[in-house]
């Protein structure tokens, strides 16, 4: 956010410990490296880095961004070295990761048609 005066309003601080060797994680959103601070959510990394798009819509395709930044709304979802629906304002970034927007919906696991007649207590 950005004040009347043109400075911004809140200042990140180094996550304890950092360096400037250890201050930023090298992750990669869709397949586009980026050198992001690290100590924070993949959510406020990403907005941070300049992206504005995490995901579309399953119906319409409508982008989507982080709203709540605190996982209520589910607008932030990515896929994060390869693992579909994370939150990613709930999780911290980390060196190396692999980000992905996600796209409509996702695919559900295949159905199995050999299971026993005890399901769902019957």
């Amino acid at each position: 956010m950005i004040s009347q005066t043109g400075y911004p309003l809140f200042k990140p601080l180094p996550a304890e410990g950092a360096t400037p060797e250890t201050a930023l994680a090298r992750i990669w959103f869709n397949d586009q490296p980026l050198a992001v601070p690290t100590g924070r959510s993949v959510a406020a990394a990403l907005l941070a880095a300049g992206v504005s798009r995490f995901r579309a819509t399953p119906v319409s395709g409508s982008p989507r961004a982080p709203y709540c930044m605190m996982g209520a709304c589910f607008e932030c979802l990515v896929e994060i070295d390869g693992v579909p629906s994370r939150q990613s304002c709930m999780v911290e970034v980390k060196d190396g990761m692999r980000i992905r927007s996600q796209e409509g919906a996702r695919d559900l696991p295949p159905v199995k048609a050999d299971l026993p007649e005890t399901v769902h207590g019957r």
